[in-house]
């Protein structure tokens, strides 16, 4: 038994952001603010006014180049929320469950809805000044019956689809979800503190707060952030669509965050089976978001009915069909790809084979909200172009320089967690 306890490695780990890692983060965001510029300059110059023939990305109303920046901040705010919340959930779940072999590796989820707050601001000013520009309904006359724009069936969602009940709704999903991880976080670091099974009872506590709120508002987020942008289609399963989409791909950032800090000398305790088990988390809710996908679009295509097929006619076949290669690169990516890679169970214990695979579905996933948000906002003008990358680049600097400071401020092991010991052996062989 000695020998078994001397073969754990030291839990006392400390991550230090350094400054050359600073500098690899400030490269990625500077690099990334100049493809913007240049993005930016080549839509204005390429022509700032057009006009959609078909209507429906410009929803009736002329194109100018501004459409594409506001409806790209969006789809970054969309996808990065995504990926912040997916860490609180992810904790909840686990304290919910007294999972105890995720134990060693809890503080990388527990670091990740540090960046809610700025990336919730950037969307609340998105909205504020360029929400005419990502919501038809946001548009006074479409309620005016004596409006020659006068729209019944958005006019009958008023009482739900209205600017002041929608900034309320998106101020307390960011407020609620943000407190419930600050109060849980800060339980954390008391734990780390005091020991004792206090602190662990509150993290329960406040996770299970937060698996409630988070079972009705990760749905009405995904109908406010994406389905209201194409205002007369609903599915009554895109709240798990859109769930599915953002656990999948925080869940693909989690491994990543492990595995670079693994290769980096940190997290010596995280083991084969733990990267085992990860992979499996990957590669089961990859089927799940394929599963509930094609249940979707499945009904769809079988009841063939105009309201409900117009929104992947429009990614077929609408705006010159531009969306539609787009289309089977998502299923490729979020799919067949991790599918196939992660099947073997030596594939989930090796870790460029979980990095290859956790990269695709992040792109894979990136590609899933462009092809539901950009064919309602900017129609037949979407493109993935220099500005795409470039602001993709930004974003993902923002995330990484939050996710690594909040990493710095604590032992990256929780040395008190009452379940350390089960995780440190977690043995799945």
């Amino acid at each position: 038994m000695a020998s078994a306890v001397h073969s754990i490695p030291s839990i006392d780990e400390q991550f230090e952001f350094t400054a050359s890692a600073k500098k690899k983060i400030l490269t990625i965001a500077v690099v990334g603010i100049v493809l913007v510029l240049i993005g930016a300059y080549f839509m204005a110059s390429g022509g700032a006014h057009g006009h959609e023939a078909h209507g429906g990305g410009d929803h009736g109303h002329g194109y100018h180049w501004m459409k594409r920046v506001w409806a790209n901040l969006w789809l970054n705010g969309v996808f990065f929320t995504g990926i912040s919340v997916t860490g609180m959930f992810w904790l909840s779940y686990n304290y919910l469950a007294q999972a105890g072999w995720s134990a060693v590796f809890k503080r990388v989820p527990e670091a990740m809805p540090a960046f809610l707050p700025i990336v919730g601001v950037i969307m609340l000013i998105t909205f504020i000044l360029g929400g005419h520009d990502i919501f038809h309904w946001t548009h006074a006359s479409l309620y005016d019956p004596n409006s020659p724009d006068y729209d019944a069936i958005i006019a009958g969602k008023k009482g739900y689809l209205n600017t002041p009940f929608f900034l309320i709704r998106m101020v307390a999903y960011f407020v609620v979800w943000y407190m419930l991880w600050y109060m849980l976080r800060k339980a954390s670091l008391e734990e780390d503190l005091v020991g004792g099974l206090d602190n662990y009872h509150k993290q329960t506590k406040f996770g299970v707060i937060f698996l409630v709120f988070f079972a009705v508002t990760s749905s009405t987020a995904a109908w406010d952030f994406v389905m209201s942008i194409d205002t007369h289609w609903f599915s009554t399963m895109f709240g798990w669509y859109t769930l599915a989409n953002w656990h999948v791909t925080g869940l693909a950032v989690i491994v990543l965050i492990i595995v670079t800090l693994k290769e980096n000398g940190y997290l010596k305790a995280v083991n084969a089976s733990h990267l085992h088990d990860l992979g499996k988390f990957v590669f089961a809710f990859s089927i799940f978001w394929t599963y509930v996908w094609f249940a979707q679009f499945l009904l769809y295509y079988y009841a063939n009915i105009p309201e409900e097929i117009v929104y992947f006619w429009e990614r077929f076949y609408g705006h010159g069909g531009i969306y539609k290669p787009w289309f089977f690169v998502n299923i490729f990516l979020n799919f067949v790809f991790p599918f196939l890679i992660l099947m073997t169970r030596d594939s989930k214990r090796t870790p460029i084979i979980l990095k290859i695979a956790c990269w695709f579905v992040i792109i894979g996933h990136y590609i899933d909200f462009f092809n539901n948000i950009m064919p309602g906002t900017v129609g037949a003008h979407g493109a993935v172009g220099l500005f795409e990358v470039g602001l993709l680049m930004v974003f993902a600097a923002g995330f990484i320089w939050t996710v690594a400071a909040q990493l710095a401020k604590a032992k990256l092991i929780a040395p008190n967690h009452p379940m350390l010991q089960e995780s440190l052996y977690h043995d799945i062989e």
